[in-house]
């Protein structure tokens, strides 16, 4: 006897296998390329702590100051989309009580402007689209995506190279656990400055050219590991000034120096609100969708296998009740 295949088996079929085959779209395809570093961002951190500077009007080293480190990060969309590049406008800087609130960034203490350009996927520089200046290592202003335990090149602007942070152990911030990493910057000369000789123990000469050199006594970044977004970050730089060709400290003048200058709490909870949201975005694409939908398919697909499967006697349908001859009646 011929069987027919019911129009409901071939939809739940249907439904099933588009199912299936979304599932493994949005778990092999998707959510790979929902990884990319963000094109319009517009998000500012502060770092805040205690530490000297050098008055420029007092002509001395100021202790025991309070420090702060504003970093403005904006994202240029339109080159960005037209590039295919992440390509962020960095406005860092670093005040004293004497120069907070600042209405504009020309009277902070210090103050620099940087164009980082990246690839959206990989982190790594991209050299191209004004970038200033000429960069290199893995992690700047974020890890790449899926943190792994070892080292990275963190690129030290200051330094004008790379620094090797390695991971240390996970650490919880704001009750979000990510990667530590640490590193240190041993003095090294990055530069030079013309300024009166008797700044530097050398009074006999009017103007020298004073080697700029460059420390830093910890850097401590803590990032999330699957998006590699920056949860909290410390470093403890220490620029100074020397006499030309000296060969040790003793005259140097400390121009900047802070042990500990860190996120404050408030930045800390905003990269932490920030972190959670980029990852309820991955795993809704990479593990929940995939899953839901998966199962969802597999199930509709094996109710509809069975019953195409099955099938039914053709011309087999019912009778309606109405018209069944009752037993009795053929007796």
């Amino acid at each position: 006897m011929r069987r027919t295949t019911s129009p409901v088996s071939l939809v739940l079929l249907g439904i099933g296998t588009f199912l299936l085959v979304l599932a493994a779209m949005l778990a092999w395809y998707v959510e790979p390329r929902a990884q990319r570093t963000p094109i319009d961002t517009d998000a500012t951190t502060v770092f805040t702590g205690q530490g000297s500077y050098f008055d420029a009007k007092k002509v001395k080293t100021v202790d025991e100051a309070k420090l702060t480190i504003t970093r403005k990060v904006r994202g240029d969309v339109a080159d960005s989309e037209a590039g295919g590049q992440a390509i962020w406008d960095v406005s860092t800087s670093v005040d004293t009580d004497g120069t907070l609130p600042a209405s504009d960034p020309h009277d902070a203490f210090q103050w620099t402007v940087e164009r980082w350009v990246t690839d959206r996927k990989t982190n790594a520089p991209v050299h191209c689209c004004g970038e200033s200046p000429r960069f290199e290592g893995e992690a700047y202003l974020k890890f790449p995506f899926g943190v792994e335990r070892r080292s990275y090149r963190w690129w030290d602007s200051t330094l004008g190279a790379t620094v090797e942070l390695r991971f240390k152990d996970r650490k919880k911030i704001q009750g979000h656990e990510g990667y530590l990493f640490t590193g240190t910057v041993d003095p090294v000369k990055t530069g030079t400055r013309q300024v009166p000789g008797v700044l530097v123990g050398q009074p006999e000469r009017g103007q020298v050219l004073a080697e700029e050199w460059y420390a830093n006594h910890g850097i401590e970044l803590v990032a999330d590991q699957r998006t590699g977004r920056i949860l909290y970050a410390a470093i403890g730089p220490r620029k100074t000034l020397r006499a030309p060709g000296a060969d040790s400290d003793d005259n140097e003048v400390v121009l900047l120096e802070s042990k500990r200058i860190a996120f404050t709490e408030e930045t800390q909870k905003k990269q932490v609100e920030l972190a959670k949201a980029d990852n309820r975005k991955l795993q809704l694409v990479g593990l929940t969708a995939p899953v839901g939908a998966g199962g969802l398919g597999l199930l509709l697909a094996v109710a509809g296998s069975v019953m195409v499967f099955r099938g039914r006697p053709e011309g087999a349908a019912a009778a309606p009740a109405s018209a069944r001859i009752p037993e009795s009646v053929t007796r």
